[in-house]
């Protein structure tokens, strides 16, 4: 079983967004049963709100099945809990590492890592843009299939 939790500021637009896009990436794949995929924030400014109205319309449009949710903030638990903690830029790394205090194995990295990008995935949330953020998604979540050998 592969752990994968998905980070971001207030978990209602780019973690979830992260989190629908994979389930479904694998779930296509066939590989549905080999996951356990979440998201959570940094932040507790959204924790216990649903999607961003934004982040829905994208998902409806590209397909993407996604479910009613509640933003929660990551705990140190999930450190011990999930494999792969990927974060959506460089201000989730350090305010993760402020909950989780440290990261002995290597488990913490930005997503688009996997696709050889040293960059942050923009918050919609501030652009209002979804597509960028949207095709960043895909394109970060694809490299970390590929890197799994999926």
């Amino acid at each position: 079983m592969i752990n994968v939790l998905f980070i971001c500021h207030g978990n209602i637009c780019r973690s979830p967004m992260g989190e629908f896009i994979l389930k479904d990436m694998v779930k296509k794949r066939g590989a549905a049963d080999d996951f356990i995929i979440a998201s959570c924030a940094t932040s507790t400014e959204e924790i216990g709100r649903d999607l961003h109205p934004g982040a829905k319309r994208k998902l409806k449009e590209m397909g993407i099945p996604f479910s009613r949710r509640q933003a929660r903030q990551i705990t140190r638990r999930d450190y011990e809990d999930y494999d792969y903690l990927l974060c959506m830029d460089r201000a989730n790394i350090r305010n993760t590492l402020r909950r989780i205090k440290d990261d002995p194995e290597d488990k913490l990295h930005m997503l688009l890592e996997y696709a050889g990008k040293n960059r942050d995935i923009a918050d919609p949330w501030y652009t209002g843009d979804f597509d960028p953020t949207y095709e960043d998604l895909v394109e970060g979540c694809q490299a970390f299939l590929e890197y799994l050998g999926y």
